[in-house]
């Protein structure tokens, strides 16, 4: 019977290890996070708009430099331009709030933004971090729809 029972523990132990793994992993993925979030369009007094995006490099790595290339797409859904956002360094879990003027577009002629690619993601070492982009969570609060 001793036997038994150690035999039933082991195999309870494992079975609990197994069904924690997946969690702890999840656990580790979610701290590797950079959120994008479209916070605000204004039109400019020269009648350009003017986007407020908030960065968060939510992950356990300052990074050197954080830049993105999006696309923008008119009301008719045709890309009339290709940009680089520069959000530069970020250091672990830091918060920041940039400003982009979008020269000769009303804010209201912009039916959405998308994420097109990393253009840098680069630690203080100069490697590049995958996780701006597949981390990368995008969102607005403005009419403007922005993602991936």
């Amino acid at each position: 019977m001793p036997f038994d029972f150690v035999t039933k523990t082991i195999a309870r132990c494992a079975l609990l290890a197994a069904c924690l793994t997946p969690h702890i992993a999840t656990a580790q993925d979610q701290s590797d996070q950079f959120l994008l979030d479209l916070n605000v369009a204004n039109e400019t007094e020269a009648g350009d708009c003017r986007l407020t995006y908030v960065a968060s490099n939510q992950s356990q790595t300052a990074l050197e430099r954080a830049a993105y290339q999006v696309a923008v797409f008119d009301g008719e859904g045709i890309v009339n331009r290709l940009l680089v956002l520069e959000f530069g360094a970020l250091i672990a879990g830091k918060t920041k709030v940039l400003q982009f003027d979008l020269a000769g577009s009303a804010c209201g002629s912009i039916s959405r933004i998308v994420v097109n690619n990393v253009v840098a993601c680069t630690d203080a070492t100069g490697q590049e971090q995958a996780m701006c982009m597949s981390g990368l969570t995008a969102s607005s609060r403005t009419p403007i729809q922005f993602g991936l």
